[in-house]
């Protein structure tokens, strides 16, 4: 699995489209929490889980809408360290550039984080939106919430793998994405969080100063990835599923 060294690295700037990308989703994230979850804001909603079910819809659709602008389309529209290395393990993506892509996006999500946090002032930083920090239920401990957010991206990566494969699905594969960041949010969120995105949790985390249990956001969805490329793998192998064409999530 994984590119060959000979595959052609990518120009910088589409490494620059994902810094760019990155940076949108963390600040329209954050800024989606600060008025849905803002004990101030007249769009304030109380139950948790009808927050968290808002939240996914906004959250997936602003994920998809991302990936059809100009930098999606240049650059693949990954804005996921974890899909980033995905797509290099099924040989679809160049090693070299992995590096500038996941530090790219890492950047991103402090760079949004701190925008919102300039134009939304201390709004953000109250304790109900706390920069949209993902947190995971009291009831569910360290382990569990591993297990899920790994298990939740291995899934992802088997689908994203298999509509890459063909070009009349890879056309869905957007939307397809955005339902699927829906309902992980929607139904994972109340539990783990649903993040499935060391992105989206590096910036939030690090400015509210909650990073105790960062390392699992941050790990979890790369395990999952790398599981993800391994099943994909053996399904092409054994059951002649076609390999993905691109490392783009839109062509």
């Amino acid at each position: 699995m994984g590119a060959t060294d000979a595959t052609p690295r990518l120009p910088l700037a589409r490494a620059a489209d994902e810094f760019v990308l990155t940076t949108v989703l963390l600040f329209l994230a954050v800024t989606v929490v600060r008025w849905l979850r803002g004990p101030d804001s007249p769009l304030y909603i109380a139950d948790l889980t009808v927050a968290l079910a808002v939240i996914g819809v906004l959250s997936g659709a602003i994920l998809c809408g991302l990936i059809f602008t100009p930098p999606g389309r240049r650059s693949g529209g990954h804005m996921n360290p974890a899909v980033t290395v995905t797509v290099w393990l099924v040989g679809v993506f160049p090693r070299r550039s992995v590096l500038p892509y996941v530090l790219a996006q890492l950047a991103g999500s402090v760079a949004g984080t701190a925008l919102a946090r300039v134009v939304w002032g201390r709004a953000v930083s109250v304790p109900l939106v706390d920069y949209a920090t993902i947190k995971h239920a009291l009831t569910w401990g360290p382990a569990s919430v591993f297990l899920a957010e790994a298990g939740g991206m291995t899934v992802l990566i088997l689908v994203v793998g298999f509509f890459l494969g063909y070009a009349r699905l890879a056309r869905l594969l957007p939307f397809l994405i955005g339902l699927y960041v829906a309902l992980v949010i929607a139904l994972l969120g109340p539990r783990t969080g649903g993040s499935l995105n060391p992105a989206r949790q590096l910036g939030p985390a690090s400015l509210a100063g909650q990073v105790d249990d960062l390392w699992i956001y941050l790990v979890a969805p790369m395990v999952g990835a790398v599981l993800g490329a391994a099943l994909h793998y053996v399904l092409v192998r054994q059951f002649h599923m076609r390999p993905p064409l691109t490392y783009k999530m839109r062509e």
